[in-house]
């Protein structure tokens, strides 16, 4: 297989999360990227992608971990995800709801800085 420059390889695989309407797993994007790079290229350029705010991980019901665009309020120094992921039990596809935040009461001297919810059920498209 001949090795591709990061750099491209990172184009590619942000270009796919970007534009998808659901979060990619890990082998969801190394069957579109085909032969452009390896798995284990595919793995460094998301945990490079995450840790520069570009994308977010999302751990589905069945434990896959999945990634997804970050939005704008994101960056390299603090990422905030504080909404909604949608994990359809049919298709399988995870979906950011980011218009639906809930609210969290917690207990007395406890501090919610970040949290992630995964809501299982049938999304629109399979029901």
């Amino acid at each position: 297989m001949k090795q591709v420059r990061n750099t491209q390889a990172k184009t590619e695989i942000l270009n796919l999360i970007n534009h998808s309407d659901i979060a990619l797993s890990h082998s969801d994007i190394q069957q579109k990227v085909g032969d452009l790079c390896n798995r284990v290229t595919i793995y460094r350029v998301l945990e490079r992608l995450e840790k520069e705010g570009q994308i977010h991980k999302v751990t589905n019901i069945d434990g896959v971990i999945n990634f997804a665009r970050c939005s704008e309020t994101c960056s390299e120094k603090h990422h905030e995800h504080n909404h909604l992921h949608f994990n359809c039990e049919i298709c399988h596809s995870v979906t950011c709801i980011e218009n639906v935040i809930p609210a969290i009461s917690l207990p007395e001297n406890y501090i919610a800085k970040e949290y992630n919810f995964v809501i299982s059920g049938i999304c629109p498209k399979c029901s």
